[in-house]
């Protein structure tokens, strides 16, 4: 009797989910790390990008050439920073127009009360009222107004009640990352370079990291010094494969257009990552190369020189601040130095032993460009 009973709830647990699991693939809501964690996380940093990183260049630009219209056009990209990455995070998720514009508002109030770890908070906070705007998005007849208000609401709530603990959460993280880079900088150079390297690499977005955790200071540094390695190291040690295309593509573009080859023969990836250990604690120990502008640039490497950008940002900041009296010869020796001259240097004579004992053959990092 008690057999047919538990059978009879299983019956109906695997109707219930069965039904749910339906419903889930109607309103295109999937729960995967890929959606999540590859797909959003990516989308987060484009939208940082498109406004406060490209922002404050329009600002830094407009300050050092004296043109306030320049000033003023990037205090209002800066100004968006929050609305800018939720609908970035919606349009990666697929939501309908509806549930896409009404994110502006929760990425607006997930941004603010989030702090210095805001993208973080609008990270899991538009997930989530994303989600729960495509559940109720066309379910009913007035959908106009049920959907936004949703979306709204559980997006103000959760940021209400969510985003200054997960923001402080992720600047205390972000925080205890740089004071230990301060204390040991060897070993969290080459820490912070090879990880951070290899975020960048993988199909997830470094840049966004870096933000999440306001990863700036040297710490910033050394994760700069791991991004520059990767894409300056894989452009130079596939030179002879895909010549200057490749060369551009890769050390201005992104690394992870070797990820294919990497699937394939993973250890191609060492060079790059070996010497991402070599530059990491160059840039924190001898250089002293600190990342004092948008922490998202810190990710960035040398994609389109943002990378570069941000460091002459933050020496202007710091110069605005009185932390520092002027940018010297020795600090653009050390900006080259990290981000191409070194990479360049030792990922090629690291490739090039691999390649002598038969590690790395012709056409491995070959690209289909």
């Amino acid at each position: 009797m008690c057999y047919t009973a538990y059978e009879h709830i299983g019956k109906r647990m695997e109707i219930i989910m069965e039904k749910l699991q339906q419903f889930f693939r109607q309103k295109d809501i999937e729960i995967s790390g890929k959606r999540y964690g590859i797909d959003a996380l990516g989308a987060m940093a484009q939208g940082l990008f498109a406004s406060l990183l490209i922002g404050t260049i329009i600002s830094t630009i407009g300050e050092r050439a004296g043109i306030e219209f320049l000033v003023t056009i990037g205090g209002y990209a800066k100004a968006v920073t929050g609305e800018a990455m939720a609908v970035a995070i919606g349009y990666s998720l697929h939501c309908p127009p509806l549930v896409l514009f009404s994110l502006a508002a929760v990425g607006h109030a997930a941004n603010t009360l989030g702090g210095a770890g805001g993208p973080l908070a609008v990270l899991l906070i538009t997930i989530l009222a994303a989600e729960l705007g495509k559940a109720v998005s066309k379910e009913t007849k007035i959908d106009i107004i049920v959907t936004p208000l949703v979306t709204i609401m559980a997006g103000a709530l959760l940021s209400a009640l969510c985003a200054p603990a997960i923001g402080s959460a992720a600047s205390a993280v972000g925080r205890a990352i740089m004071w230990a880079t301060e204390l040991q900088p060897f070993l969290m150079g080459v820490i912070i370079s090879v990880i951070v390297g290899i975020a960048l690499t993988l199909p997830i977005s470094s840049a966004a990291i870096c933000a999440a955790l306001s990863l700036t200071g040297l710490a910033g540094g050394a994760a700069l010094a791991g991004c520059c390695t990767q894409m300056v190291g894989f452009a130079v040690m596939s030179f002879k494969e895909n010549g200057i295309g490749g060369l551009f593509a890769q050390g201005i573009g992104t690394s992870m257009l070797q990820m294919g080859n990497i699937v394939k023969k993973p250890r191609i990836w060492l060079p790059p990552i070996i010497a991402s250990a070599v530059v990491g604690p160059i840039a924190t120990c001898v250089f002293r190369l600190e990342m004092n502008g948008a922490a998202v640039a810190s990710g960035m490497g040398t994609c389109g020189l943002v990378g570069q950008i941000g460091v002459y940002t933050g020496w202007l900041n710091d110069i605005a601040a009185g932390t520092r009296t002027a940018v010297g010869a020795w600090d653009w020796a050390g900006l080259i130095c990290i981000s191409f001259v070194l990479p360049a240097v030792v990922t090629y004579a690291i490739g090039a032993g691999f390649r002598r004992i038969g590690w790395i053959q012709d056409n491995d990092l070959k690209l289909d460009l």
